[in-house]
């Protein structure tokens, strides 16, 4: 009788092509994602006179150094418009498909693949991003690489790795009113810290994430990265087929019904075994806020920034007192009412359109009080927010409404001062993370939102119900 496997297991088995004396597994790899930070792969290939072995299965976007404003004046900056036309050229050179930024479906990497087609359940997806992470919501192994690993994967459509530990992490139970998937992911990362997932990958289970949608579900997979996971799953159901069916490079007709039979018998078996099991009680979870610089110091809004002094660990006692004194934090300050300088909606963790939805509802109850931007993750999400006329209302309650990009999240071209604070939907609050001296507290869009309009971490829940 065969011995039970995991959605990671099966995966790994299908793509195995050889095993290596020191355990290493040559993979075959899919599909490839790569993106305006990607040259020097490419300059890579160039120096050895290889091509790229299957350029029909790489797909590109500048994202990193695309700017969100004012498009048709170009680049202030000629070093990012060097990274940008360099995707260009070498998508021309190499002939790999390129959305770029005159394309409607340029947008941020992460945001594109599932909405294209391009992610599909069963397959291993790669990217020279570690948020590559965010498309195992469709079910399939999705990781980030370096330069050397990619420029393998480009010459080869393999890649040598060490088969990670498995992780199951199971949130049962109906989430209370308020609570987003950007709360649940929080909390998960609170419960396990930093280095809670180190050295495996995650399958994420259990009620709550079953009745999750897509984008929520991406959300989760998005921020696996944030405790050291090396990628994150959600098993394939019908939600995931529903979601995928008829995008452009998903597979049609006869083949489509090949790969929902290949698709339905991804799922891990009953008694699959993981080397770790995590569970968490959904009801419990409220709305989060970090208050340090590392996703797992989330806490409560209704909580207070923690005092060092109460920590016996003299190593992370010592991180808590750099992060109070980065961050300008008092122990014992509520979180929830704390002054914020300006506020960002937007990232590969929450820029979909259901993000943009969500936050549009709470705008619709004011003015912001500071200012604020809302930056869609893809042409085609800007349009559909045109199009349901979410743009005018975060213009009408004053948000900046911008272009595609992974924009503030990556403090790059958009960025903000040394010493204001931000409450952010992006998906890291390290120091510097959104410019250098900047202070990012992770919230969900909702959050983000209601935080604008208050100028100050407010609950949301304490708007009630606008529906």
């Amino acid at each position: 009788m065969p011995q039970p496997r995991s959605l990671f297991e099966k995966i790994w088995d299908a793509h195995a092509i050889l095993v290596s004396g020191e355990s290493e597994t040559l993979l075959y790899v899919t599909r490839a994602l790569v993106q305006d930070s990607s040259r020097h792969a490419f300059e890579d290939l160039r120096e050895a006179g290889r091509k790229v072995h299957r350029p029909a299965q790489i797909f590109a976007s500048p994202d990193h150094y695309t700017p969100t404003l004012n498009r048709a004046q170009g680049f202030a900056d000629p070093e990012y418009r060097f990274m940008v036309e360099g995707l260009a050229k070498n998508a021309r050179d190499f002939g790999f498909t390129h959305f770029a930024m005159d394309d409607e479906r340029q947008g941020i990497l992460h945001v594109i693949a599932p909405e294209q087609g391009i992610t599909l359940p069963g397959i291993v997806l790669c990217a020279p991003d570690s948020h590559t992470a965010t498309n195992g919501a469709v079910g399939c192994l999705a990781f980030g690489i370096g330069t050397s690993e990619t420029t393998h994967v480009l010459a080869s459509q393999t890649l040598w790795l060490r088969k990670p530990k498995s992780m199951r992490v199971r949130v049962e139970g109906p989430r209370g009113f308020g609570i987003t998937a950007k709360d649940v992911i929080l909390a998960i990362i609170a419960r396990t810290t930093v280095a809670g997932g180190v050295g495996h990958v995650v399958e994420y289970a259990g009620s709550t994430l079953r009745a999750m949608s897509m984008e929520e579900r991406m959300t989760v997979c998005n921020m696996s990265i944030e405790f050291g996971a090396r990628a994150g799953t959600v098993a394939p159901d019908e939600t995931t087929f529903r979601y995928l069916h008829g995008r452009p490079f998903a597979p049609k007709g006869e083949a489509w019904e090949r790969a929902l039979d290949d698709w339905r018998r991804l799922p891990s078996d009953p008694d699959a075994r993981f080397d770790r099991e995590v569970e968490l009680d959904a009801r419990e979870i409220v709305p989060m806020v970090t208050w340090g610089t590392t996703p797992d110091t989330g806490l409560p809004i209704t909580g207070r920034v923690p005092d060092p002094a109460r920590e016996p660990d003299p190593v992370k006692r010592a991180g808590m007192e750099r992060a109070l004194k980065y961050m300008a934090l008092t122990p014992g300050t509520p979180l929830a009412g704390l002054a914020i300088d300006r506020v960002f909606i937007g990232s590969c963790t929450n820029a979909r359109i259901e993000d943009l939805r969500a936050a549009a509802e709470v705008a619709r109850r004011g003015k912001v009080k500071v200012p604020a931007w809302v930056v869609p993750g893809s042409g085609l999400v800007k349009r559909q927010a045109e199009a349901e006329g979410l743009d005018r209302v975060f213009r009408a309650a004053g948000f900046e409404w911008r272009e595609p990009g992974c924009s503030m999240c990556t403090g790059n071209i958009d960025k903000i001062e040394a010493g204001e604070r931000c409450a952010s939907t992006i998906n890291r609050n390290f120091e510097g993370r959104m410019g250098w001296g900047s202070r990012a507290h992770l919230v969900s869009p909702t959050m983000a939102a209601a935080a604008a309009l208050a100028g100050v971490l407010i609950d949301v829940r304490t708007l009630g119900d606008s529906r």
